[in-house]
């Protein structure tokens, strides 16, 4: 697949099953991600790699203890439980910024790296022919995933990628956005 039409056809897709990357694949995904923009080299991103059934377990039960931490319902619940099983492979994606003179930069600037480190993952991941979706929503705060992910106060978890295959019937089509709301020509 040519860059660009990576560019155009990346899709949130949900729900994803197997195959997933190999390991091969996933080194790939998280070699492309560490190649984002990056002011002053801070690299303010880590990521926590989730599979296998184990790890796959463990994620659901937390997902469903910040639910009932949290007290958020049932309804809540089947969605943890959803997005639990959304896909064989999970990256989450954790803005680890600097605050430290003199390496600082500002902090946004730091987030922005992160997400594009998300971004990159994503389409490396698809680039080899997976398909994914980038989740955040309560789960990216759940107190009890940020300590498992060893979050530092000042880290964020930009979101929870899950990967993938999409299974029959998905389609890579272009949005062809209407750009002319979304341009100012000078």
């Amino acid at each position: 697949m040519d860059a660009l039409s990576l560019l155009t056809t990346r899709r949130s897709t949900r729900p994803l099953g197997l195959p997933a990357p190999d390991e091969a694949q996933l080194e790939a995904i998280l070699q492309a991600a560490t190649q984002v923009p990056d002011h002053g080299l801070l690299t303010p991103w880590r990521f926590v790699v989730i599979e296998g059934e184990a790890a796959k377990a463990r994620f659901h039960a937390l997902l469903n203890e910040t639910v009932t931490q949290l007290n958020y319902g049932e309804e809540t619940r089947k969605k943890a439980d959803r997005v639990a099983a959304m896909a064989p492979l999970v990256i989450a994606v954790i803005s680890t910024p600097e605050t430290q003179p003199p390496r600082a930069k500002p902090v946004w600037e730091q987030q922005a790296s992160a997400a594009c480190a998300a971004y990159a993952a994503q389409l490396a991941a698809k680039a080899q022919g997976f398909d994914n979706v980038w989740i955040t929503g309560l789960w990216v705060n759940s107190p009890l995933l940020r300590e498992a992910m060893h979050c530092r106060d000042e880290d964020k978890i930009m979101g929870l990628l899950m990967i993938g295959t999409a299974g029959e019937g998905h389609e890579d089509t272009p949005k062809n956005t209407d750009l002319s709301a979304l341009v100012e020509r000078w």
